[in-house]
């Protein structure tokens, strides 16, 4: 039998060499990749749903009747709960003397 190892493969021979990366070779092969067929299915735009400024979060644990009653005038404005916390917290303030600097 041969000295060979049976489904061996010699791997010496190969050597790598570095991909060009230039802007010219980079839009050379993007050219020749559209004439073929391929396209570039990167994402054009950021895809998903845009940031919402409203990012703080008030877990308040308040009694149901006055849980109640936030709801009810959430639904009379058209509005959503956090809004009308953000309303009462304003008149405090406004009530109160209390600015941004505070």
């Amino acid at each position: 039998m041969s000295e060979r190892k049976a489904f061996s493969i010699d791997v010496g021979g190969l050597k790598s060499r570095p991909k060009q990366s230039d802007a010219r070779t980079i839009a050379k092969t993007d050219k020749a990749g559209e004439k073929h067929g391929f396209i570039d299915r990167e994402p054009k735009a950021k895809r998903g749903r845009k940031p919402s400024p409203r990012t703080g979060q008030v877990h308040a644990k308040v009694l149901p009747q006055v849980q109640a009653q936030i709801a009810a005038e959430a639904r009379r404005r058209g509005t959503q709960q956090g809004v009308i916390i953000e309303d009462a917290w304003e008149l405090y303030c406004e009530q109160h003397g209390i600015t941004d600097e505070d």
